[in-house]
């Protein structure tokens, strides 16, 4: 939903302060790993069950994910190497958080709360194959109710308030598979709609003459006859 609705806005005020970190020598590779590093961080911060820690560092870890493509695109650096790397290091981020959430939830509430956290992971890992695997047969794939901004903010919330961690997972289990199967059905329709579209036959007229005698040799035929007969006419006596 973010990413459809403002992520073009968040992008144009991005490009000042990506032009101002490009001019400093830092790069997006840089930044993307520093983000990599601060998930890390929160990770074993939320594992340790020093959960306000794990805010703090969640946010952290938001904003190097946000300048990395603006430092990027204002350096001319962005290149389908770097957006590939920083696809994989979102998705070890996320695997990272969600797993750090599911430790803390082994540690104190037991039983099955820490599955909660891997369904949640999971989900948001099919959205994200759907994405990918969309775009690279040619269809659009973007959009949907819970994103990757909506599951940090939502996961934001769950640590900060620790009882409604589990209520937050839940949303954020419903609302994740609810995104997928957006995402499905307008892969879908996208697909569904080049099937029904008959191709366009080719004109015969607008071929050259010599593909018209290629494709009608009775027609040719005829012609050579009556053209044969028309020189019969003229040399009788």
């Amino acid at each position: 939903m973010f990413d459809g609705r403002f992520r073009e806005q968040l992008e144009k005020g991005m490009k000042p302060v990506g032009s101002n970190l490009g001019r400093t020598g830092i790069t997006a590779d840089q930044l993307t790993c520093l983000g990599l590093a601060f998930s890390v961080a929160t990770a074993v911060a939320v594992a340790g069950g020093r959960l306000l820690l794990g805010v703090v560092l969640l946010a952290l870890s938001a904003i190097p994910d946000m300048l990395d493509g603006a430092v990027a695109k204002a350096s001319g650096t962005a290149s389908k190497r770097g957006a590939f790397f920083d696809s994989v290091v979102d998705r070890v981020s996320d695997a990272l958080v969600l797993g750090g959430i599911a430790w803390y939830l082994g540690s104190v509430d037991g039983g099955h709360a820490p599955v909660l956290a891997m369904a949640v992971l999971a989900a948001s890992l099919l959205v994200s194959y759907e994405r990918a695997r969309a775009e690279s047969l040619g269809y659009t794939a973007r959009g949907g109710l819970m994103e990757r901004a909506e599951r940090i903010v939502l996961i934001g919330i769950g640590l900060t308030f620790s009882v409604a961690l589990v209520p937050v997972l839940w949303v954020m289990l419903v609302l994740t598979l609810v995104t997928a199967g957006q995402r499905f059905a307008k892969v879908w329709r996208q697909a569904s709609a080049e099937l029904v579209r008959p191709p366009r036959p080719e004109s015969r007229w607008r071929l050259r003459p010599q593909a018209r005698r290629q494709q009608s040799p009775t027609r040719s035929r005829h012609r050579r006859q009556g053209a044969g007969w028309a020189r019969r006419a003229r040399t009788r006596p």
